[in-house]
């Protein structure tokens, strides 16, 4: 079955905001608002990859702990430096 551009990027919306940690649906939540609209193809599937991993893994990655998988380390820096600009915005 295949899914209207609509209907994906309302999955993937809600699977940003529904993680599985707190933390990671304040991260991931509000990136997913400002940018999925506007997002390319190619950076659609590779944030839909990003949406498949743990949150365990994800947040050590974002936090800058731990080293993500190459083919996720353009986004995950973009997703880190976008949560940091938002956090220091109070």
């Amino acid at each position: 079955m295949n899914e209207t551009p609509e209907a994906r990027l309302k999955r993937m919306g809600m699977r940003s905001w529904r993680r599985g940690t707190k933390e990671m649906d304040l991260i991931l939540g509000p990136y997913a608002d400002a940018h999925l609209a506007q997002m390319a193809e190619d950076r659609l599937t590779i944030y839909d990859q990003l949406l498949e991993e743990n949150d365990q893994d994800l947040l050590p990655w974002v936090l800058g702990q731990a080293e993500s998988p190459a083919y996720l380390s353009d986004l995950i820096g973009e997703i880190a430096n976008f949560a940091r600009v938002r956090l220091s915005r109070g």
